[in-house]
């Protein structure tokens, strides 16, 4: 069969995931009460729970693919830090170019979740742009690892910091020098700035926002054709995969063009949904599939994690049995 000769591939190539790492805190318990100090809920905590995220969550979605990966980021030099790359190491996702840098605090998206619902979610994070210091040594580490082989090139940019347009660039026309294929998942940021890539998946809200432009897709299709028109004329990339919620996912190269509804699904948390889609669609182009397989097997990836609370890794032989029966190969 196309898609078991397909996945078989994945575990001979190796990825680079550049952009921003963080980790994932969930702080568990039950809820009986109201405090008495103001009208909030009393948390009775009774599990925590560290886990890999942003940028390290598409690494994780690689490695459970079958692929190697490598991520690259700059993280804080403090305990948030250490953590993170302790979970890394034992997920088997090489930390090589991960630095530390005391101008950084490690982004920390801590959840409480109480019977069964997130009340809360704080954040601790740098969101300003790297300096120049950690910028060329970025760049440093990256040379390094693309000039040590690897097979494509994922750009996870949370809007965190680590990328800027002169990276970013920099980064592209060095993955073209070596023939590396890049794939983007983008924010608003940084919309514009990956021109020549290979793979570009925003999903509908930030095409819009990207563009600064705004529409109604269930009531005016070809507006949404003509944004993504409008983004191919600015970028000069290669294939567009746009993620479109409810309604399914549409990809387009210069040949061909596919609309592919969503499947239906028990939605429990959407999170984690996008990393999962540019890591499934990056080994999918890596493999050499057809684009309408690229975005198919991508839908049913990303529809498959939301049915799970919380941010999870999808694993290669479930996704290969789900494309084998809403697929039929």
């Amino acid at each position: 069969m196309k898609y078991d000769k397909a996945f078989d591939k994945f575990s001979s190539f190796h990825v680079l995931v550049i952009g921003d790492v963080m980790l994932d805190a969930y702080r568990i318990g039950k809820v009986s009460r109201i405090s008495p100090e103001a009208p909030v809920p009393v948390v009775l905590l009774e599990e925590e729970d560290n886990r890999i995220g942003g940028a390290g969550n598409v690494a994780l979605n690689l490695i459970a693919l079958g692929a190697k990966a490598t991520v690259c980021s700059i993280i804080g030099d403090d305990e948030a830090g250490k953590t993170l790359i302790q979970l890394f190491e034992k997920n088997t996702i090489s930390t090589k170019g991960i630095k530390a840098s005391k101008n950084r605090k490690t982004t920390v998206k801590t959840r409480v979740i109480a019977n069964h619902q997130q009340l809360l979610r704080i954040d601790a994070e740098s969101t300003e742009a790297i300096n120049d210091e950690d910028s060329k040594m970025l760049l440093r580490h990256i040379t390094d690892l693309i000039h040590e082989g690897v097979d494509a090139i994922i750009f996870e940019d949370y809007n965190k910091g680590i990328l800027s347009e002169n990276t970013i660039g920099k980064i592209i026309s060095l993955a073209k020098e070596h023939h590396i294929p890049t794939c983007v998942d983008p924010k608003k940021d940084n919309f514009l700035s990956y021109k020549g890539v290979d793979l570009f998946k925003p999903n509908l809200k930030e095409l819009k926002e990207g563009l600064n432009i705004d529409f109604d897709f269930n009531k005016d299709a070809p507006e949404f054709l003509n944004a993504v028109k409008s983004l191919e004329e600015i970028l000069q990339n290669n294939i567009s995969l746009i993620t479109l919620s409810e309604n399914g996912v549409f990809i387009k190269n210069a040949t061909a063009q596919h609309f592919l509804p969503a499947h239906i699904r028990n939605i429990s948390d959407v999170s984690g949904a996008g990393d999962t889609v540019i890591s499934v669609a990056c080994l999918c182009l890596l493999a050499e599939l057809p684009i309408e397989d690229i975005a198919a097997i991508s839908n049913i990836a990303g529809g498959m994690v939301c049915e799970y609370s919380g941010v999870v890794s999808i694993k290669k032989e479930s996704l290969l049995n789900e494309i084998h029966e809403l697929l039929g190969e």
